[in-house]
């Protein structure tokens, strides 16, 4: 069996510069050869539209789209449905209505104005966004859990224009599996194209492909560039770039668990990152023994990322209490993290920096990628720190609402003129004082 040298590393023993290295991720260094790449992309599709779409997908997804509509046409969603078995629609089915439940419950309720003071009235009142972009990955496999994590939201939030685009294979088709899951989800307008073209794209708008507000979705490196590079015309959403995780675990943890749920997100590529953290020496080391015979299930694609991501962006960290590990998770702020110690409730609170919080052994990530309910888009890169998960809220934008009687007007003139003269500005005071003194 092929030995895995695992990077292990000790944090008591670590300098200020190499703690702050190990909490660096793959997208946070984007190689300048990537920069290059992606705006010369961008730049393409915004001058030359469906040509440079085509063009790059060819030289990238090597698929010939020439004489190929972008969008995916009736027919296509009606043989997506019969080439999926019974037994993977039902599964997708079961997970939709799982998710679909939880995102409900973050439907904002109507329009309710607080009395801040006497006769003064404000709220919120929240409106779907106009239009959103989803960009469904598939260079490392195909993804319909993806397609229905960011359609349910977007659907029950109530936006008007939902798009999704995604690669097609060598034949230039997209996958059946989310064909069939954005059908069913609600939405029909669905493109052939990904990578840093698509995203392009959907900022700019070609001749196929009409202009989004919002880009949403998980991506590779390429992608979360171009998302970056186009923060500035288009609303990009939260980080979302190459999966991460941290299982914290103690002494009382099953070792073979861990080291299943240390491997689980590590095999979406070389460029994800997978961490154990553990004040338990020996249960660092019965972890690493347990890896090689689980690598050797995987297939030689899946177990080449393993080894890549645990022997460059990740491994274990062994700590000298518990109170150390929480730091570098909270430190780390990891996209997914699992708490497998003898009392996870215990720990909650004292977790500040996590995208996805699993509580106990037998909740796996793999449940939660998929099926117990919560959304799988979730900050990367450290982003946990101040982003949230993809929810029904990023679909909506919120308006102040205020409303002010005769009885308010008295209430607020003297404070409101007295603060607007202090700035310097004699008009705002002038507002509030013609009302006050009922001058038309």
């Amino acid at each position: 069996m092929e030995e895995l040298a695992v990077n292990i590393y000790h944090w008591k023993q670590l300098d200020p510069e190499q703690r702050e290295a190990l909490c660096s991720r793959v997208e946070a260094a984007v190689p300048p050869d990537v920069t290059d790449v992606v705006n010369e992309v961008i730049e393409a599709v915004r001058d030359e539209g469906d040509a440079a779409v085509i063009r790059y997908t060819e030289k990238f997804d090597r698929a010939d789209l020439s004489g190929k509509p972008l969008r995916a046409g009736e027919e296509e969603f009606q043989a997506s449905e019969g080439n999926l078995s019974e037994e993977l629609k039902q599964a997708i089915a079961f997970a939709v209505q799982s998710v679909r439940w939880v995102h409900e419950e973050q439907r904002p309720g109507c329009l309710e104005l607080c009395e801040v003071r006497p006769g003064v009235f404000a709220g919120e009142r929240y409106t779907p966004i106009p239009s959103a972009g989803l960009y469904v990955p598939r260079g490392r496999g195909s993804f319909p859990s993806v397609m229905y994590m960011q359609v349910i939201p977007a659907t029950i939030a109530g936006v008007k224009r939902i798009v999704a685009v995604s690669p097609p294979d060598g034949r230039g088709n997209i996958d059946p599996a989310c064909l069939y899951t954005a059908k069913i989800c609600g939405v029909e307008e669905v493109y052939r194209v990904g990578g840093i073209q698509g995203i392009a794209a959907l900022a700019f708008g070609t001749e196929s492909i009409p202009k989004v507000d919002k880009i949403l979705g998980p991506g590779s490196l390429y992608v979360a560039a171009a998302k970056r590079a186009l923060a500035d015309r288009v609303d990009v959403g939260l980080p979302a770039g190459p999966s991460e995780a941290i299982v914290l675990a103690d002494d009382t943890a099953n070792p073979r668990r861990v080291a299943v749920d240390l491997i689980t997100e590590a095999e979406h590529g070389s460029d994800s990152s997978a961490f154990l953290v553990t004040p338990s020496a020996s249960l660092a080391v019965t972890v690493q023994k347990e890896l090689p015979a689980l690598l050797a299930e995987l297939d030689r694609l899946r177990a080449g990322f393993v080894r890549d991501v645990l022997t460059g962006y990740g491994g274990i960290v062994v700590t000298e209490t518990l109170e150390e590990a929480i730091d570098f998770v909270n430190r780390y702020a990891p996209e997914h993290l699992q708490i497998a110690c003898r009392e996870p409730f215990t720990l909650l609170n004292r977790i500040e920096n996590a995208g996805e919080i699993l509580l106990g052994q037998d909740s796996a990530f793999s449940m939660a990628n998929y099926a117990v309910g919560c959304n799988n888009v979730i900050p990367t890169g450290g982003w946990a720190k101040t982003c949230s998960p993809l929810s029904v809220r990023a679909f909506l934008k919120s308006s102040s609402v205020v409303y002010v009687t005769s009885q308010g007007v008295s209430t607020l003139t003297g404070p409101v003129a007295d603060l607007a003269e202090y700035e310097g500005f004699s008009a705002h005071a002038l507002a509030v004082r013609l009302r006050g003194n009922r001058v038309t």
